[in-house]
């Protein structure tokens, strides 16, 4: 619920999904949380405020949040991982294929990035993950690949490996916050043991899969990925938003211009 400029990042992440055609939405949340779901309620009272004193344009962007798609919520109610948070979609899911979107990985691309996923699912009929190249040693911090190129930007995935050490990484192919998966994924999260942290990873799950003979791809997106979860990553996203925005835009750049940075300040 952290604002990048004045949206929560989730509503971004929404925005996404709802942009590459993705009508049925499921939340997952943990405990004392419910403040995601009021943000997409109906909100009545806030509502009439805006109505009696004719801000037509603020009640339109009210009323568009609690329209935005059909959203529903389920609690992980136990912080065991991000393959754990996956399988209490099951239900959800109805056995047809699924998108993951991590509200913390925030893509800004003029076609949105699950759009393009999608395009990649459709043609290969198999899981498809997000990618993008992370130089030297903070690949370390992310899953990674070990794939080969099949076409310009889509690599055929032959293994992966959850936050290896710099010398060990098996490429510079970084897994972000994106994946296309099919329903078998949660009989392998069933079948995955904890891991790093004590924690059902995702990747391990799909190393399970690859191990049994299914075909895995990546995708490397067209845009820019800002982690929303890092600090600094968070601050450059806020910036690069704001500079972005027509009616902000103008006078944020002349104030950054004002400032004179230099290394001395």
């Amino acid at each position: 619920m952290l604002p990048l400029v004045d949206k929560p990042l989730i509503q971004y992440s929404i925005e996404e999904a709802v942009e590459s055609g993705i009508e049925s939405i499921l939340v997952i949340t943990g405990r004392e949380k419910s403040v995601i779901a009021n943000h997409f309620d109906v909100s009545f009272e806030l509502e009439q405020i805006l109505k009696e004193k004719n801000k037509t344009e603020m009640f339109e962007m009210v009323r568009g949040i609690a329209e935005i798609a059909r959203i529903s919520y389920i609690r992980q109610q136990l912080a065991l991982g991000l393959g754990h948070a996956i399988y209490q979609a099951i239900d959800f899911a109805e056995n047809e294929p699924f998108a993951v979107l991590l509200a913390d990985d925030i893509v800004d691309a003029e076609k949105p990035a699950l759009a393009q996923m999608i395009e990649a699912y459709e043609k290969y009929q198999a899981p498809i993950i997000a990618t993008m190249q992370v130089e030297g040693e903070a690949i370390s911090r992310f899953g990674v690949i070990d794939a080969v190129e099949v076409e310009e930007n889509i690599f055929k995935i032959n293994d992966m490996v959850e936050k290896p050490a710099f010398e060990d990484a098996p490429s510079d192919l970084a897994i972000i916050g994106r994946y296309i998966l099919t329903p078998d994924i949660f009989d392998a999260i069933r079948r995955t043991k904890k891991g790093a942290g004590g924690e059902i990873q995702i990747t391990d799950a799909m190393r399970l899969m690859l191990s049994e003979g299914k075909d895995f791809y990546a995708l490397k997106l067209e845009g820019k990925r800002h982690d929303a979860g890092d600090k600094l990553g968070f601050l450059i996203a806020t910036v690069e938003f704001a500079l972005q925005r027509e009616d902000l835009g103008g006078e944020f750049r002349e104030y950054l211009k004002s400032l004179n940075l230099n290394d001395d300040a």
